[in-house]
């Protein structure tokens, strides 16, 4: 199992979120051509298809083995086409430890046709006898909020990020040692400690056969500095430097954030894509679409409360987000994003929230649960006009006069202000870091 003094990972306080409101496609995944089949990608540098090549890189901890099997091309809307709605299931600090349940989740997904994004945390691949191979900024060598791993961890990660990667899933980065809080947490660190903290998230993955003496196991079957262009940072915390470090390092989108159910824009050059803010049933206020943010809402800072509430808690989360995307399959159709932990929090209520939620959103028609990747690809292969259209749609709004309409001809002109009237200033409160 993954050796760990684990806190509370991922979420944002240890207080109640009082906050008002501010996929699976039904077509088949594009599929790779077959070794010796003509490639359909032109040019010269085409990559070759899976199973086709295995370029070990480095000391063979990763390996090139070709373009990437399961996954779907984007493809941009045609003019008046409503788009389609995209859900994301992501895991922060994912591990495969005794619960097994990354490995579990890799099978819901694989049965409701969810492929997902899974941020690695680096010191999961690094073994305890190695720890002081991690400095994290503004610490002593070898310290680490959430531990480091063990051999048989270490091994069981790299298999089920394998068969991940394989099954079309996407392998993020959540750092390293989580820090959080004013001393010495993410939060407090420069652009140039982030450049840090990224370079050695990716050492400890690139270098795992070495690092751990595991020398005779498989490859991962990507080459980590182009697979890894996304991350959620540790509580949510110092998203601004980490933006401004990861922009040149080839990183193309960013979660850390907290919005509203509208759609991303670009920051810094990279897709803000943030975590959101979903019902509470039978509360008055939203949370944040993270399992944890439930959980404080529900039991305060201990993550073994009272056993005859975890069914109830757990019905909680599952009906809240159900009725986040019900708001937006029905109305403006932003993506939904959902965060997760590999927790048992609560005697494992939690989980089955995500399975549930799983269950009933990836089979809906028109939807698609996907990776970041996929959805910033997406994004990226629409007019910015659309899409700044469709961000001016509130949470739950569908266009009046319907989507072909819409994404014709435009959002309807706002009135010109009267000669000498200085316009009215845009309302503030739209950042990640809302609230």
């Amino acid at each position: 199992m993954i050796v760990a003094t684990k806190k509370i990972a991922g979420g944002l306080v240890a207080t109640a979120l009082v906050l008002g409101v501010a996929g699976c496609s039904t077509s088949e995944p594009v599929k790779s051509p077959a070794p010796g089949a003509p490639n359909a990608l032109k040019g010269p540098a085409a990559p070759e298809a899976p199973g086709s090549v295995n370029r070990p890189i480095g000391d063979g901890s990763t390996a090139y083995t070709g373009m990437q099997p399961n996954v779907q091309k984007p493809q941009k809307l045609k003019p008046g086409e409503k788009p389609p709605q995209f859900v994301v299931f992501s895991w922060d600090g994912a591990g495969e430890d005794s619960q097994k349940l990354f490995s579990h989740f890799r099978e819901v997904g694989k049965k409701y046709n969810a492929r997902m994004t899974y941020f690695l945390s680096g010191v999961y691949m690094l073994p305890e006898e190695k720890r002081s191979l991690y400095t994290a900024p503004q610490h002593s060598s070898g310290l680490s909020d959430i531990g480091f791993g063990d051999l048989q961890g270490i091994k069981d990660t790299a298999a089920q990020v394998r068969a991940a990667w394989l099954e079309g899933n996407e392998i993020g980065t959540h750092f390293n040692g989580h820090f959080c809080g004013p001393d010495g947490g993410v939060g407090t660190w420069s652009v140039e400690e982030w450049k840090s903290e990224i370079n050695q998230a990716k050492s400890f993955v690139k270098n795992w056969k070495t690092n751990s003496g595991l020398k005779d196991q498989e490859a991962l079957p990507f080459n980590y500095d182009k697979e890894l262009i996304g991350a959620r940072t540790p509580c949510l915390e110092g998203q601004k430097n980490f933006m401004l470090a990861a922009k040149d390092m080839g990183f193309r989108y960013d979660s850390s954030g907290i919005s509203k159910q509208i759609w991303p824009k670009k920051t810094d050059g990279l897709w803000d894509i943030p975590l959101q803010l979903v019902p509470m049933p039978g509360r008055a206020f939203d949370t944040l679409s993270m399992d944890y943010n439930y959980m404080v809402n529900q039991s305060g800072t201990t993550s073994q409360g009272d056993p005859s509430q975890h069914a109830y808690w757990g019905d909680q989360m599952r009906d809240g987000l159900r009725e986040a995307f019900d708001r937006v399959y029905q109305g403006n159709r932003a993506p939904l994003i959902i965060g997760n932990h590999f927790e048992s929090w609560n005697g494992g209520t939690y989980m089955r929230a995500v399975e549930e939620s799983i269950k009933t959103m990836c089979t809906q028609k028109e939807v698609r649960c996907v990776p970041f990747r996929e959805l910033a690809d997406w994004l990226d292969a629409q007019d910015p006009k659309t899409l700044e259209w469709m961000r001016g749609l509130d949470v739950g709004e569908t266009p009046k006069e319907g989507w072909a309409k819409f994404l014709t001809a435009g959002p309807p002109a706002k009135p010109a202000a009267p000669a000498g009237v200085k316009p009215a200033a845009e309302p503030a409160g739209e950042s990640a870091n809302e609230g």
